[in-house]
Parts: structure tokens; C-alpha cells; sequence
């Protein structure tokens, strides 16, 4: 394809970008098709001869459109929000059409300053002080795997370079919620802790970790013989968006000179509200932060925000310096080489650059409480209504929910529960995520599509009442 080609098509697809946001609405929110669909509609073989670019087009609408689930659709309530923005669609858009690469900053100096630059404007918009610096991951599992491997060599001055975690006399210990995220675990395991060094700490009646038993854990591990070695906390957690109090979770920390890594991957963004920044409350306890752009605030996927307060303990652990990525300005640059597990990155600096200064901060707020006072709405229509339960407390976006008719109570209840979430996923009207919360199933209702205002979440309140009777 020669760059008239790409100019012809390129337009061609963006006319399909944007008609599939104009029109998803009318699609089923669900994919309506069965495993092993595309497989059987694909060639075994890639073609030996290009293709007419299309016969490709025509294929995406033709074969890929009906296995997509729809995130940006107006009654999608799954998982969290992953919203697309458009203007970030177009940064990311312009990033892979420059294709350069961020090796080191002299191989795209842009690209290196312009993701300094961006996240220092989300640092401040955030609320967090001028001790952090920022650097974009790809997920909130890698941000949390950095932080495992930085909290590990913090622990051990550095055994890295000694003979690592097999020469260490006394095992060391990680802190986690019960309602810590899974990467969280898949985190501690990939950077070697082992999993019975990994402790679930109890959490109270609203599904926080509980401050005295992470203590309590602590002495325990100290009186064994075990080196405790770091914490995570969460703000916003998975299945309830719980808050850990991280001021007294950072106080522990402080005194057991432990690393305190805060996942708040979802519930980030909301500290660009300065009225929710009581969540955050002891953030500057902390060590590490991660918060993922990609979800809630609106940047095109992949662009998660990892946070250090002493970047050097990060440096110190992932630099590399191969002579031919040596330079005369390594001195005086930020080499974001150094600052994560890839040698190379994106210029993913673009579609959060793209988004801030296209949408504005004032926008992206008003959506971000449109999203709130929606689900408070939905709160409030729930509690009144007889045999539905709020199964925790509704303080960002997310709610758990259960219907409970007269009668019906353990693995009787969950099947309901199960089967009334299927049909209304199957139907294509709503998806919603079932999951379990102490042992039963409930099903999370997560606000905040792009598209979705008060008049579909009043829609989802009404088909509710009618899917659980079947």
C-alpha cells in the first residue's frame, strides 16, 4: 500500500469508525455468536496474493462486527468503563501511522518529553504533589509487577546484582486485600515472592482491609522469622470498589519501612474531582500509584499511569544502557527505557495529549459526575424497590446488586441470580457482569459508557424488573 492508497482507505476508515459510534446503539451490547465462530469463516492459510483492501473492509463488518462485545455501547454495565474517546482514538491513530520508537530519548525526543509533560498535567489534575513522576505502562498488572520487583530489591539493598532471591536468608512477605485485584497475586508470583508468601488480610463490613490485622500479619511474619516486604492497597477494588484507608495503611508502612503500592487502576480517575479526593486520603504514604487512563477518564486503550515518588528506586532496578543507546545527553533526559520492563515504547504520550487538550478538563469532569449522579440514581431506585439488595456500599460508579424474591436463599438464589444476568446479557439489551462477593453471586452494574446518560440507566432499571421474573 503506497500513501495515496493509505490516504483513500485511511478515510474509508474513519467513516467506519465513526458510523460504528454513531449507529452501535443499534446493536445487541452482547456477542450474539457461538465459540469457534470467526474460525470457521477464516481461510486455514494466510493468502499468497494481496487482497483488495475492500474485500478486508467488507470483511470487518461482514465477519468481526458480530463477535464483538460492544464497551462503548450506551447500556453497557460491565467490567468498568474502557472508554474510547475519539480524540485519543485520533492520537493513537497518529501514534501508529508515525511509528517511531521511544528506544531512548535521542531516538524521538518528542515522544519522550511530551509523555513527561502529560503526566505531569495528570499528576497535578489528579492532586498529587510534585515528589511523583509518572510513566505510562500498558496495563495496571505490569504497574503492579514494577512495583513488586522495585519493593523486592528495595527489601533486599538490591539482590539483583548478588545472587537475587535465592540467596536470601528469610522468605519475603506480601500484603494484599481479599479483595485485591487477581493481577495483584499473578504480580507477587511473576516477581518470585511465592504464594505462601502472599497474605490475605480480612477486610471490614465495607470490604476495606482492615488496618489492625494488617498490623497484626505484619508481627506475626517479624515473630516467624519472615521479612515483610510490601503492601497493596487498593482504592477502588474490583468487585465493590472498596476503599482501603490508606492513611493508616501508609502509617503501618512508614514504621515497618515497607513499599506501599496503591492500586487505584478504576477509581484514578475520579481524583480529577477535587470532592473525591478523600478516597486518596495518605496517598503520600505511599510509594507507588497506579492509574489507568484507559478505563474511566477516557484514553484508548492501553495507557496505564504508573507513579513513583523516588524514581531512582525504579531506575535502579530496570535501567539498561547498551552502548549503541548511549548518547551525550543521557545526562540531562529522561531515558524512559529505564523506567519500565520494554526496551521500546509507543508514543502513547499522543492520544492522552490528544484527549486533555481536546476534551478539557471542565468536560471530562462534568462526565465523570454525570456518571455518578447516574449511579446514585440507580442506588436509590434499588433500595426502594422490595426484594433487591445494594449488597455494598455505592461510592464510585459501580454497584452490587442481587434481586432475592420471598423464599429463595443459598445455591437457589445464586442460580437466579446467574440465570436472570444471562437473559438479559443473551438478549442483547444489557450486559452486566455476574460475580461472586462472600461466596454468592450477585451481578455488578458498572456506569459509565461514553453514550450513557439518566434516560438508559432508567431503560436498564425497567428491563430489570421484568428480566428477573423470567
Amino acid at each position: 500500500m503506497n500513501p495515496e492508497d493509505f490516504r483513500q482507505y485511511g478515510h474509508q476508515l474513519i467513516d467506519l469508525i465513526a458510523d460504528y459510534r454513531q449507529s452501535v446503539a443499534e446493536r445487541p451490547v452482547m456477542a450474539q455468536v457461538e465459540p469457534g465462530y470467526l474460525k470457521a469463516a477464516l481461510p486455514s492459510e494466510a493468502p499468497q496474493q494481496g487482497e483488495p483492501f475492500e474485500a478486508i473492509l467488507a470483511d470487518v463488518d461482514k465477519l468481526l462486527m458480530p463477535g464483538l462485545s460492544h464497551w462503548q455501547h450506551p447500556n453497557f454495565y460491565g467490567y468498568f468503563p474502557s472508554n474510547g474517546t475519539l480524540s485519543s482514538v485520533l492520537g493513537d491513530f497518529l501514534s501508529t501511522g508515525l511509528g517511531v520508537l521511544g528506544l531512548s530519548w535521542q531516538s524521538s525526543p518528542a515522544l519522550s518529553e511530551l509523555e513527561e509533560t502529560t503526566l505531569d498535567w495528570l499528576r497535578q489534575l489528579l492532586g498529587l504533589s510534585a515528589q511523583w513522576s509518572g510513566v505510562i505502562q500498558d496495563t495496571a498488572s505490569t504497574s503492579t509487577l514494577v512495583a513488586l520487583i522495585c519493593a523486592r530489591e528495595r527489601a533486599t539493598d538490591y539482590a539483583l546484582v548478588r545472587g537475587g532471591l535465592q540467596a536470601q536468608a528469610k522468605p519475603l512477605v506480601v500484603y494484599v486485600s481479599a479483595h485485591a485485584h487477581s493481577s495483584v497475586d499473578k504480580a507477587a508470583l511473576l516477581a518470585g515472592f511465592g504464594r505462601q508468601n502472599i497474605r490475605l488480610i480480612p477486610t471490614d463490613e465495607r470490604f476495606a482491609m482492615r488496618p489492625e490485622a494488617l498490623q497484626a500479619a505484619i508481627e506475626q511474619d517479624l515473630a516467624a522469622g519472615n521479612q515483610p516486604c510490601a503492601v497493596v492497597a487498593t482504592t477502588g477494588t474490583t468487585a465493590t470498589t472498596a476503599l482501603d484507608p490508606l492513611a493508616a495503611i501508609g502509617a503501618i508502612t512508614q514504621a515497618h519501612k515497607l513499599w506501599l503500592h496503591v492500586d487505584s487502576a478504576m477509581a484514578g480517575s475520579a481524583m480529577i474531582l477535587p470532592e473525591c479526593r478523600w478516597m486518596w486520603d495518605g496517598i503520600e504514604l505511599a510509594d507507588s500509584v497506579v492509574v489507568n487512563a484507559h478505563k474511566w477518564l477516557g484514553v484508548a486503550f492501553d495507557c496505564s499511569i504508573y507513579y513513583v515518588r523516588d524514581p531512582q528506586h525504579l531506575i535502579r532496578v530496570m535501567s539498561t544502557n547498551p552502548s549503541y543507546l548511549q548518547s551525550a545527553v543521557d545526562g540531562q533526559v529522561k531515558n524512559l527505557r529505564d523506567w519500565g520492563i520494554p526496551l521500546g515504547r509507543r508514543f502513547r504520550a499522543l492520544k492522552l495529549w490528544f484527549m486533555l487538550r481536546s476534551e478539557g478538563v471542565e468536560a471530562l469532569q462534568q462526565r465523570l459526575r454525570r456518571d455518578l449522579d447516574n449511579a446514585r440514581w440507580l442506588a436509590e431506585q434499588i433500595e426502594a424497590a422490595p426484594h433487591w439488595q445494594l449488597l455494598a456500599p455505592v461510592q464510585l460508579q459501580t454497584l452490587c446488586i442481587r434481586h432475592c424474591p420471598p423464599g429463595l436463599e443459598g445455591e437457589a438464589l445464586d442460580a437466579h441470580t446467574r440465570a436472570w444476568a444471562d437473559r438479559l446479557n443473551g438478549s442483547g439489551d444489557a450486559y452486566v457482569t455476574p460475580a461472586t462477593l462472600e461466596g454468592r453471586w450477585m451481578v455488578r452494574v458498572s456506569v459509565g459508557a461514553l453514550p450513557t446518560e439518566r434516560a438508559h440507566v432508567e431503560q436498564l432499571w425497567a428491563r430489570l424488573q421484568t428480566i428477573v421474573n423470567g
